[in-house]
C-alpha cells in the first residue's frame, strides 16, 4: 500500500485488470492514473486496484455502480441525483430491451441502480441500467420498495467484497435483497419491515465511520432486534 495523489500514475497491470474507485485508464496512452488522494490498494492476485480515501463526497468513475434518485424528466431521459457534485443523466433507452416504443416510465423520486458509463470532471456524468458487455440488466434498473441507507464509501467497498462477513451473516437469518452503490448508498429490502430495519441498523453499526462492529457484535445486535 502507498499514498497517491490526483494525476499520479499507478503501476496497475494484470490480464484481467479491474479498476475500482479513484483510478482511471487514460484513453490512448494505456496508463492508469489516480483521480483522488488516498491509499492505493490491490487484491491478493493484483487483478483489482482501487484508491481508498475518507472523502465524504462521491466522485463518479466509469464502470462504478451507483444508487440514484430521479430528480427530473428531460425529453428522452432523466436527471439523477447520485450524491456527486453534479447530477447525472440517464437516457430512457439505456435499459435492457428499451426502444422508442418500449421504454421505462420513471417518475421523480424513483430509485435506480445504475452503472456510470461516462465520467469526466468537466462533464455531467452519464448512467446506464444494463451491463455493458451482455446488454442485459444484470440487476440494474428501477429499485421498487425497500429502503436506502447512507454509509461511508469504505463500507460500500466492504459490502462488495465477497469475503466480508455482513451480508452472508444476514442472509443466513432471512432472505434479503441488496444493491450496493459505490456512492455511499445501499438499497435494502426484505419480506418484513423489522428485517429491513435490522439490515439498516447492522450496516450502520458495522460501518467504519460508525461503530465498526465485528461479526460477533452483529450477532448480538440481531438477537436484540428479534429477527
Amino acid at each position: 500500500m502507498s499514498v497517491v495523489l490526483p494525476g499520479e500514475e499507478v503501476p496497475a497491470q494484470h490480464v484481467n485488470l479491474k479498476l475500482g474507485p479513484g483510478l482511471l485508464q487514460v484513453p490512448g496512452a494505456g496508463s492508469i492514473i489516480s483521480t483522488r488522494a488516498g491509499i492505493l490498494n490491490h487484491s491478493a492476485n493484483r487483478s483489482k486496484w482501487w484508491v481508498e480515501s475518507n472523502s465524504k463526497r462521491y466522485v463518479p468513475a466509469p464502470q462504478e455502480s451507483v444508487v440514484g434518485v430521479i430528480t427530473q424528466r428531460l425529453g428522452e431521459g432523466y436527471r439523477v441525483d447520485i450524491g456527486a457534485a453534479h447530477y447525472a443523466s440517464l437516457d430512457s433507452l439505456a435499459f435492457e430491451g428499451a426502444s422508442k416504443r418500449n421504454k421505462p416510465n420513471l417518475k421523480v423520486g424513483c430509485l435506480v441502480y445504475a452503472r456510470v458509463s461516462l465520467a469526466h470532471k468537466d462533464m455531467e456524468p452519464e448512467l446506464e441500467c444494463f451491463d455493458a458487455q451482455t446488454r442485459k440488466s444484470e440487476g440494474f434498473g428501477e429499485l421498487k420498495g425497500g429502503f436506502v441507507v447512507r454509509c461511508g464509501l469504505k463500507m460500500c467497498l466492504d459490502l462488495l467484497d465477497t469475503k466480508h462477513f455482513l451480508l452472508p451473516l444476514l442472509g443466513g437469518r432471512f432472505p434479503l435483497e441488496v444493491a450496493v452503490g459505490l456512492n455511499g448508498r445501499v438499497w435494502v429490502n426484505a419480506k418484513e419491515i423489522k428485517q429491513v430495519i435490522a439490515i439498516v441498523r447492522c450496516i450502520e453499526a458495522v460501518d467504519p465511520d460508525g461503530g465498526g462492529l465485528d461479526a460477533k457484535g452483529v450477532k448480538t445486535l440481531l438477537d436484540t432486534l428479534d429477527v
